[in-house]
């Protein structure tokens, strides 16, 4: 590693410090994420610089890091040993860090096949808003019964407290990989994806992108070779750029000054009629698009598919972001967020308004 600092006691000293004065604070790391979510309020608190592994047993298949380590350092202390990230989260820039993608629940085009990020979370150690230094979970899959107070860290922006270290769950790199490519249309590409998943094909991820679809196969030689005799379609030379392209929203579709939206459906929901342009991922469960649409009229159909709707980037009006919470959903957000953050100082108004 290039990077090794453990500066929680400065951290822990700033969070007391913040909360004795009830004064607002603004967790920053790469900033490789800083479009997500709504306009923060508070003082920048930089977790950045605590960064480095803290301990790697490739044998057991764990690894413990700082939250600030970046993440192309990670994957490249895995790589060695030919393992990886398997929620193959999106980095959004050079800075990525771990704690921001554990913080944001980021997972890329692997996600429906192999697990979210929040999957791969076994023990996190955090500050919480009284500045005390509390630690959830462990190293190893099942450690305690009760509540996974490790996971609910993921997702949370930040809001819930400073995420110091985080424990993950890596994975083996398939030992073969290939990318298929086939001319569907939309329906077409939605109802054979979940054919094919019903079937115990080595299927690691799925897109749709307007005119081609593209499924990728990988684990044993044998199983690939087979699950491309099932499926067909002719296999591309670039088989990992198109992937990298979609999870860095490097790919043509996402080159467009619209608003951009992230549908989270059921995986066999009908084709969403919605204006703009839409780019298909995760089998169907993950649908992006480029809409100049009324927020209410987007997040009316998502509901009306069983889903909700994320302004992911583009918003003028960033307080209006998530989709609203039911009121019990509601509760249960404002209770947790009491219990961990009482003053309500870290990351004002990134998840909801009134956060």
């Amino acid at each position: 590693m290039s990077r090794e600092l453990d500066n929680s006691v400065e951290l822990q000293e700033a969070v007391r410090a913040a909360a004795a004065e009830n004064r607002p604070l603004n967790l920053t790391g790469g900033n490789s994420k800083a479009f997500y979510g709504g306009e923060i309020r508070g003082t920048p608190l930089a977790v950045d610089s605590h960064c480095g592994v803290i301990n790697y047993e490739p044998k057991e298949l764990v690894l413990t890091a700082r939250a600030g380590t970046r993440l192309d350092e990670i994957e490249a202390v895995l790589l060695a040993q030919r393992q990886m990230l398997a929620f193959e989260p999106p980095h959004f820039g050079n800075n990525a860090t771990l704690g921001g993608s554990i913080a944001c629940g980021f997972s890329g085009p692997r996600r429906p096949y192999a697990g979210s990020a929040r999957d791969f979370v076994l023990g996190v150690r955090i500050i919480n808003g009284s500045g005390e230094l509390l630690r959830f979970g462990g190293e190893v899959m099942k450690n305690v019964a009760g509540y996974d107070i490790s996971r609910l860290m993921c997702g949370a922006l930040g809001t819930l407290g400073v995420l110091l270290d985080v424990s993950l769950k890596v994975l083996p790199v398939p030992e073969c990989e290939i990318t298929l490519v086939q001319e569907r249309s939309q329906a077409e590409a939605i109802k054979v994806v979940n054919q094919w998943a019903s079937l115990p094909l080595p299927i690691t991820a799925a897109c749709y992108d307007g005119l081609q679809l593209y499924l990728r196969l990988s684990g044993e030689p044998e199983a690939v070779a087979a699950g491309k005799n099932l499926v067909g379609g002719s296999e591309t030379p670039e088989r990992n750029r198109i992937w990298s392209d979609i999870r860095e929203h490097r790919h043509a579709f996402f080159d467009s000054e619209r608003p951009l939206w992230r549908l989270s459906l059921p995986l066999q929901s009908a084709p969403v009629e919605l204006p703009g342009k839409q780019l298909i991922d995760w089998g169907g469960a993950q649908r992006w698009l480029l809409s100049d649409a009324a927020a209410a009229e987007i997040r009316k159909t998502a509901e009306a598919h069983g889903g909700h709707a994320t302004l992911f980037r583009g918003s003028v009006n960033r307080n209006d972001v998530f989709h609203p919470l039911t009121g019990p959903l509601q509760a249960l957000h404002l209770q947790l967020k009491r219990a961990f953050d009482p003053q309500a100082i870290f990351n004002r108004g990134r998840l909801y308004p009134d956060f």
